[in-house]
């Protein structure tokens, strides 16, 4: 009998992230769930009566803290076959107002926290010779607009990073894609905008999920680099 995959999720909360979580125990995977706010992480994880779903704290622009998720994940569940990172920060401002602090914040965790997440997946996945590693992205990584300083920079610095790696480590087997997420994720917070345009006008976290979980098991033969992800009622 085939040994059980394993899946770690960086950046995990309510919506995405932990739709993420959830698709992967579906499909019988032991999963790593991974956030910086142990308190929110655990009642996430408290809902789950499994073994096989655990919550590993860390602020992932701290490299020690991302490795030590790593080895332990490896030690409760084997080296991960998925890695996905869904982590960022965002504050609207615009460039004359923005504080440097809060553009370095930023970056640190959108772009640089995806430096140090996929280098430790790739260093394990290439040695193994197979492994997908995933990033979240947003419109934000084609285009900067007005106020969105903060989101652009480290956005198209992430992708440019998926870009590098995947040409690096297709040839190793290491599977590495960019998701463009364009449009709003469905949450409380935008429930109006589906009172205005209607059901299924929002990005449902679990069909992003399923489009995670499907990127994970292209074959070798057609892989995706990018692939943008959007509901009818966007526009572009």
């Amino acid at each position: 009998m085939p040994a059980r995959e394993t899946a770690i999720v960086f950046g995990v909360g309510p919506g995405l992230g932990w739709a993420l979580v959830q698709r992967f125990v579906t499909a019988n995977m032991q999963v790593g769930v991974v956030a910086r706010d142990e308190a929110k992480l655990n009642a996430l994880i408290h809902a789950v009566d499994s073994q096989d779903v655990r919550p590993y704290a860390a602020d992932v622009s701290n490299g020690e803290e991302v490795l030590r998720v790593f080895d332990r994940v490896e030690r409760d569940f084997g080296v991960p076959d998925v890695v996905v990172f869904n982590a960022g920060a965002f504050q609207k401002n615009n460039v004359l107002d923005i504080d440097p602090a809060d553009f370095e914040r930023c970056w640190r965790i959108g772009c640089f926290g995806g430096f140090l997440v996929g280098q430790a997946a790739a260093r394990r996945m290439a040695e193994r010779g197979h492994g997908t590693i995933i990033f979240t992205g947003a419109t934000a990584a084609l285009r900067g607009s007005a106020g969105f300083a903060n989101l652009a920079v480290p956005k198209f610095g992430l992708r440019a990073l998926a870009q590098s790696m995947a040409r690096e480590l297709w040839p190793q087997g290491v599977h590495v894609c960019f998701v463009v997420i364009d449009g709003q994720i469905e949450s409380e917070r935008y429930e109006s905008l589906i009172d205005e345009r209607g059901e299924d006008s929002l990005l449902a976290p679990p069909a992003i999920a399923e489009l995670y979980w499907q990127l994970h098991r292209q074959p070798r033969s057609a892989w995706s680099q990018e692939i943008d992800v959007r509901p009818w009622a966007e526009k572009f």
